[in-house]
């Protein structure tokens, strides 16, 4: 399953978002997106993990907790 990670404060490292997302279960991917010109975070990213059960958890205990100073939000991500 695909998440959506929002609201991340432009310093969080992909390694941040790993970490908190394998306290729940198995992380096969984490990619947080970036400015083609500065290289800097846009300020969200996604997650996938490959079970099911683990990414709905993940998702429920994750959504609208604190990230340093921001307020993540967590969402299943749409596939293109």
């Amino acid at each position: 399953m695909k998440l959506l990670v929002r609201n991340l404060a432009r310093t969080t490292t992909e390694q941040e978002i790993r970490e908190l997302f394998e306290a729940h279960g198995t992380v096969t991917e984490c990619t947080l997106v970036l400015d083609k010109e500065t290289g800097k975070s846009k300020g969200f990213g996604f997650v996938k993990m490959p079970n099911v059960k683990e990414a709905k958890l993940a998702k429920a205990r994750l959504h609208e907790t604190r990230v340093g100073s921001n307020r993540i939000r967590v969402k299943v991500a749409q596939d293109s």
